[in-house]
């Protein structure tokens, strides 16, 4: 009796390990970043291996975030972001905004981020002309993305004014109080020989405030 041969199986190769850095980012000490931490549970959950995790409390739409600067410097080839919308990521205006995507791309990584459309394994299996397009229309979307947040920002901001224009017209408005975190770095920020001016664009907030809490700052230390 003539033995069947025997089947080999050959073993699919490794799955490549996918990594992220995960950025979370709040405006203000009022708002909390833990709402947030369900993306690095789901990061993982994907298949990502997170090499690390960076919590911000600023704007958006400013450009010198540590924790956002931090994690540029960190990533490694061929790492992916992850954040919550791309209004996390930035709000800058979009030719800054443009900088800091390229700054990441130097770095051999790219954006996932919801509400973005990722053409990149698609497009990294395309050649001539069909890649060409793709990368073309990847750009668009990512611009189109940054543009809107930018936008969503301003429209804020401009509401914002308006709200504090008619509560002064009726005599309501009193100014905003300032959060821990941001009393905090106003007194860092003057301490360190900042103007008022400087200061509030730093952190950012108005002059008026800067003033208010330095002068409740330097009030406590005399009476300290």
């Amino acid at each position: 009796m003539t033995k069947a041969p025997s089947r080999r199986t050959s073993a699919s190769p490794p799955r490549p390990l996918r990594v992220a850095r995960v950025y979370l980012r709040v405006s203000t000490g009022e708002q909390d970043l833990r709402r947030q931490e369900q993306i690095v549970r789901d990061a993982k959950a994907a298949g990502y291996y997170v090499a690390g995790v960076y919590r911000e409390v600023a704007s958006g739409a400013r450009p010198d975030r540590p924790e956002l600067l931090r994690m540029v410097s960190d990533l490694q080839v061929g790492e992916v972001i992850i954040a919550e919308k791309i209004d996390r990521i930035s709000r800058l205006r979009l030719e800054e905004a443009e900088r800091l995507v390229a700054a990441i791309r130097e770095k051999g990584a790219r954006l996932v981020v919801p509400g973005v459309v990722d053409l990149s394994e698609i497009v990294s299996e395309s050649k001539g002309v069909s890649r060409v397009v793709l990368e073309a229309v990847q750009e668009m979307i990512l611009r189109v993305a940054l543009q809107i947040a930018r936008e969503d920002y301003e429209d804020r901001r401009e509401r914002q004014r308006q709200g504090i224009a008619l509560a002064k017209e009726a005599g309501k408005y009193k100014g905003r109080k300032a959060s821990a975190g941001s009393h905090a770095r106003i007194i860092a920020l003057r301490k360190g020989g900042n103007s008022i001016a400087e200061t509030a664009r730093l952190v950012p907030c108005s002059p008026a405030q800067v003033k208010r809490v330095w002068r409740e700052f330097k009030q406590s230390s005399i009476d300290s």
